[in-house]
């Protein structure tokens, strides 16, 4: 049986066809391409984000372990019960792309929509750093805001990693990281998250519906590992599906397309928390790509999404 397109995405990916007529090639570990393209999709995206009001932003700042000065950027409603619950979160982007300001409206539009305060990592990007340093980033924003929980009105027993794609591996990253540290942590919430860096094999029977492909993911997981790339010198906080041992993990959500890259690592990461007896709640969307919450926001595909993400985010 071939894999069917959801009919609400068949003019979504048809638009992003049209508009690559006549682009030039990006080749296969060219990050700076796919970073310039990228930041053009996601400055996109930002815009088909419905406008909120009354979410109020702040800057602050960390230190990561190596001395580098960490942004981070706080939403509020203004109305959370305190001490309430709070997310961390890792923007998407293939660990190569994105930014604080191109998901200022997404997450201005999930605190809004939760109730729940987010406080955005500016973790570095690579190639510029590289390995564990993402996540370390994110884990700087997760104790920031441990630290800082009596002033922000957090309850630092209800706070909550989350990433989507690329922003995934350093949020889960970060989750290992909290466990082998003893931090308290709620929840991981893992959207398409992009986990293993052997993912390098292509599906020829996804490849017409494929919005993150495989040489994209060649180029990206490059940037970030180097020469260690398809080794066994990659550490599980650099790219989690290496990890061994799941057991005392933060439970998690997690969701995925079925024509998504991403999909069988995600399942199989799903599957391994779930065999060391963390609570798992596994979401596999049928007919949709990476992205396709983002890409077609009105769609009753990414409406569930919002719905079942937001529904965890309130229940932190």
């Amino acid at each position: 049986m071939s894999y069917i397109l959801d009919p609400e995405l068949v003019p979504v990916l048809a638009a992003l066809a049209q508009g690559a007529v006549g682009a030039p090639a990006r080749e296969r570990g060219d990050w700076k391409a796919l970073r310039e393209v990228g930041n053009a999709g996601q400055r996109y995206m930002a815009s088909l984000v419905p406008p909120v009001s009354g979410i109020t932003t702040t800057t602050h700042f960390t230190t990561a372990p190596d001395g580098a000065s960490i942004e981070l950027r706080r939403y509020n409603t203004g109305d959370e019960p305190q001490p309430g619950p709070a997310v961390v979160y890792a923007h998407g982007g293939g660990m190569v792309l994105g930014s604080l300001d191109t998901y200022d409206t997404l997450l201005s539009w999930y605190a809004a929509q939760s109730g729940v305060p987010f406080l955005s990592v500016g973790y570095r990007l690579a190639p510029e750093a590289t390995g564990t340093m993402l996540a370390e980033d994110v884990f700087a924003g997760l104790s920031w805001l441990v630290e800082h929980a009596d002033e922000a009105g957090v309850d630092p027993a209800r706070i909550a990693v989350m990433g989507d794609s690329g922003g995934g591996a350093p949020a889960a990253g970060a989750a290992i990281l909290a466990r082998d540290r003893r931090v308290p942590l709620a929840r991981q919430i893992l959207v398409y998250p992009m986990l293993d860096d052997r993912n390098q094999t292509p599906d020829p029977a996804r490849e017409p519906f494929l919005t993150w492909t495989y040489d994209n993911n060649f180029t990206a997981w490059s940037a970030v590992l180097g020469d260690a790339l398809n080794t066994a010198d990659v550490p599980p906080v650099a790219a989690p599906a290496r990890l061994a041992d799941f057991r005392g993990l933060a439970p998690a959500y997690i969701d995925t397309g079925d024509l998504d890259i991403f999909r069988d690592e995600d399942i199989s990461y799903a599957g391994r928390l779930a065999a060391a007896g963390v609570p798992v709640e596994l979401h596999v969307h049928p007919g949709v790509p990476h992205g396709w919450d983002r890409l077609a926001p009105e769609s009753r595909a990414a409406r569930r999404a919002f719905t079942d993400r937001l529904r965890t985010v309130r229940g932190l």
